[in-house]
Protein backbone atom coordinates (compact mmCIF):
# COMPACT_ATOMS: atom_id res chain seq x y z
CA UNK A 1 0.00 0.00 0.00
CA UNK A 2 2.90 2.29 0.84
CA UNK A 3 4.54 1.33 -2.19
CA UNK A 4 1.11 2.28 -4.41
CA UNK A 5 0.53 5.58 -2.51
CA UNK A 6 4.52 7.15 -2.97
CA UNK A 7 3.79 5.80 -6.83
CA UNK A 8 0.92 8.43 -6.70
CA UNK A 9 2.33 11.02 -5.06
CA UNK A 10 6.34 10.83 -5.19
CA UNK A 11 6.72 14.07 -2.93
CA UNK A 12 4.85 12.78 0.21
CA UNK A 13 7.12 12.45 2.90
CA UNK A 14 5.07 11.19 5.67
CA UNK A 15 4.95 7.74 3.10
CA UNK A 16 8.49 7.00 2.80
CA UNK A 17 8.50 7.68 6.40
CA UNK A 18 6.09 4.78 7.41
CA UNK A 19 7.34 2.90 4.36
CA UNK A 20 11.17 3.30 5.88
CA UNK A 21 9.13 2.16 9.13
CA UNK A 22 7.77 -1.17 7.67
CA UNK A 23 11.03 -2.17 5.74
CA UNK A 24 12.62 -1.72 9.07
CA UNK A 25 9.91 -4.00 10.85
CA UNK A 26 10.81 -6.30 8.01
CA UNK A 27 14.39 -6.28 8.76
CA UNK A 28 14.91 -4.45 4.56
CA UNK A 29 17.88 -2.26 6.44
CA UNK A 30 18.79 -0.78 3.10
CA UNK A 31 15.48 0.17 1.66
CA UNK A 32 14.51 1.72 5.14
CA UNK A 33 17.44 4.23 4.56
CA UNK A 34 16.74 4.99 1.56
CA UNK A 35 13.08 5.85 2.78
CA UNK A 36 14.20 7.74 5.54
CA UNK A 37 16.70 9.51 3.13
CA UNK A 38 13.82 10.48 0.51
CA UNK A 39 11.08 11.46 3.67
CA UNK A 40 14.04 13.90 4.52
CA UNK A 41 14.31 15.49 1.57
CA UNK A 42 10.49 15.69 0.67
CA UNK A 43 10.30 17.52 3.58
CA UNK A 44 12.38 20.60 1.56
CA UNK A 45 14.26 21.92 4.48
CA UNK A 46 10.99 22.58 6.53
CA UNK A 47 11.21 21.72 10.25
CA UNK A 48 7.61 19.81 9.92
CA UNK A 49 4.74 19.03 7.94
CA UNK A 50 1.22 19.26 9.02
CA UNK A 51 -0.85 17.05 7.38
CA UNK A 52 -3.79 18.12 8.97
CA UNK A 53 -5.21 19.30 6.16
CA UNK A 54 -4.98 16.13 4.12
CA UNK A 55 -6.75 14.25 6.91
CA UNK A 56 -3.90 12.56 8.87
CA UNK A 57 -3.31 14.13 12.47
CA UNK A 58 0.52 13.79 12.56
CA UNK A 59 2.75 16.72 12.17
CA UNK A 60 5.87 14.99 10.69
CA UNK A 61 8.97 16.39 12.20
CA UNK A 62 12.43 16.80 10.09
CA UNK A 63 14.43 15.23 13.86
CA UNK A 64 11.86 12.50 13.92
CA UNK A 65 12.69 11.39 10.60
CA UNK A 66 16.63 11.96 11.28
CA UNK A 67 16.34 10.15 14.00
CA UNK A 68 14.45 7.17 12.20
CA UNK A 69 17.59 7.67 10.01
CA UNK A 70 20.34 6.78 13.02
CA UNK A 71 17.64 3.96 13.51
CA UNK A 72 17.98 2.18 10.24
CA UNK A 73 21.78 3.11 10.27
CA UNK A 74 22.28 1.63 13.54
CA UNK A 75 20.70 -1.35 12.43
CA UNK A 76 23.13 -1.55 9.20
CA UNK A 77 26.31 -1.05 12.08
CA UNK A 78 26.90 2.26 10.83
CA UNK A 79 27.14 3.41 14.03
CA UNK A 80 29.50 6.55 13.32
CA UNK A 81 26.98 7.64 10.69
CA UNK A 82 24.30 7.06 13.25
CA UNK A 83 26.00 9.47 15.23
CA UNK A 84 26.65 12.48 13.15
CA UNK A 85 22.74 12.04 12.07
CA UNK A 86 21.80 12.43 15.37
CA UNK A 87 24.05 15.32 16.25
CA UNK A 88 22.29 16.48 12.89
CA UNK A 89 19.15 15.89 14.19
CA UNK A 90 19.83 17.95 17.72
CA UNK A 91 19.89 20.87 15.08
CA UNK A 92 15.94 20.47 13.40
CA UNK A 93 15.24 19.81 17.34
CA UNK A 94 13.20 22.64 18.89
CA UNK A 95 15.14 24.06 21.92
CA UNK A 96 14.82 22.66 25.21
CA UNK A 97 13.64 19.16 24.36
CA UNK A 98 16.87 16.78 23.28
CA UNK A 99 16.88 15.08 25.91
CA UNK A 100 15.39 12.22 24.04
CA UNK A 101 18.44 12.67 21.39
CA UNK A 102 21.21 12.62 24.43
CA UNK A 103 19.83 9.59 25.09
CA UNK A 104 19.48 8.48 21.57
CA UNK A 105 23.97 9.90 21.57
CA UNK A 106 25.10 7.91 24.36
CA UNK A 107 22.96 4.41 23.37
CA UNK A 108 24.54 4.95 19.70
CA UNK A 109 28.11 5.01 21.64
CA UNK A 110 27.64 2.15 24.05
CA UNK A 111 26.57 0.58 19.95
CA UNK A 112 22.96 -0.22 21.11
CA UNK A 113 20.09 -0.32 18.27
CA UNK A 114 17.78 2.77 18.43
CA UNK A 115 13.91 2.54 17.74
CA UNK A 116 12.39 4.10 14.92
CA UNK A 117 9.57 6.79 15.30
CA UNK A 118 6.78 6.50 13.12
CA UNK A 119 3.11 7.28 12.87
CA UNK A 120 1.06 7.09 15.63
CA UNK A 121 -0.87 3.53 15.30
CA UNK A 122 -4.61 4.13 14.63
CA UNK A 123 -3.92 6.38 12.59
CA UNK A 124 -4.93 7.11 8.66
CA UNK A 125 -5.43 9.57 6.56
CA UNK A 126 -8.93 10.34 6.81
CA UNK A 127 -9.94 12.71 3.68
CA UNK A 128 -12.89 15.59 5.02
CA UNK A 129 -15.74 14.92 3.63
CA UNK A 130 -15.89 18.19 1.75
CA UNK A 131 -13.34 16.74 -0.65
CA UNK A 132 -14.53 13.58 -0.69
CA UNK A 133 -18.05 14.18 -2.05
CA UNK A 134 -15.90 16.06 -4.77
CA UNK A 135 -14.44 12.93 -5.95
CA UNK A 136 -17.89 12.04 -7.46
CA UNK A 137 -18.08 12.74 -11.42
CA UNK A 138 -20.58 15.98 -12.55
CA UNK A 139 -22.38 16.51 -15.22
CA UNK A 140 -21.37 19.71 -15.86
CA UNK A 141 -22.99 20.05 -19.69
CA UNK A 142 -26.08 18.97 -18.74
CA UNK A 143 -28.41 16.80 -21.19
CA UNK A 144 -28.43 17.48 -24.70
CA UNK A 145 -31.76 19.31 -26.12
CA UNK A 146 -33.05 19.31 -29.26
CA UNK A 147 -34.43 23.09 -29.42
CA UNK A 148 -36.29 24.44 -32.59
CA UNK A 149 -37.15 27.73 -33.60
CA UNK A 150 -38.66 30.63 -31.78
CA UNK A 151 -39.94 31.74 -34.92
CA UNK A 152 -43.56 30.67 -35.61
CA UNK A 153 -43.20 30.38 -39.26
CA UNK A 154 -39.69 28.66 -39.41
CA UNK A 155 -40.19 24.88 -39.47
CA UNK A 156 -36.68 24.16 -39.30
CA UNK A 157 -35.34 21.81 -36.40
CA UNK A 158 -31.21 21.64 -36.26
CA UNK A 159 -28.05 23.70 -36.42
CA UNK A 160 -26.92 25.88 -39.42
CA UNK A 161 -25.45 29.38 -39.88
CA UNK A 162 -27.54 32.29 -39.56
CA UNK A 163 -29.51 33.10 -43.12
CA UNK A 164 -30.80 36.14 -44.44
CA UNK A 165 -33.38 37.53 -43.43
CA UNK A 166 -36.65 37.44 -45.88
CA UNK A 167 -39.52 40.58 -45.66
CA UNK A 168 -42.47 39.00 -43.30
CA UNK A 169 -41.18 35.80 -42.67
CA UNK A 170 -40.68 36.34 -38.94
CA UNK A 171 -44.28 38.26 -38.38
CA UNK A 172 -46.50 35.21 -36.22
CA UNK A 173 -48.86 32.97 -38.69
CA UNK A 174 -52.69 33.96 -38.00
CA UNK A 175 -52.92 30.05 -36.22
CA UNK A 176 -50.70 31.51 -33.93
CA UNK A 177 -52.46 34.87 -32.92
CA UNK A 178 -55.64 32.40 -32.24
Amino acid sequence: AFDKTVEKDNSLAVGFFQRGFVHLQLEMYEEALSDYHMAFSHLRKNPFIDYKQLGLRHILYAWEVLYSTAAAQCRLQQWQEARVTLDKAVVWRPEGRTAILALALERVQDRVFLEPMHVPLGEFFRPRKKEVEQLDSKDFLGKPKVISSIIPNDEYIGFEPLRPQKQGFYEPSADALR
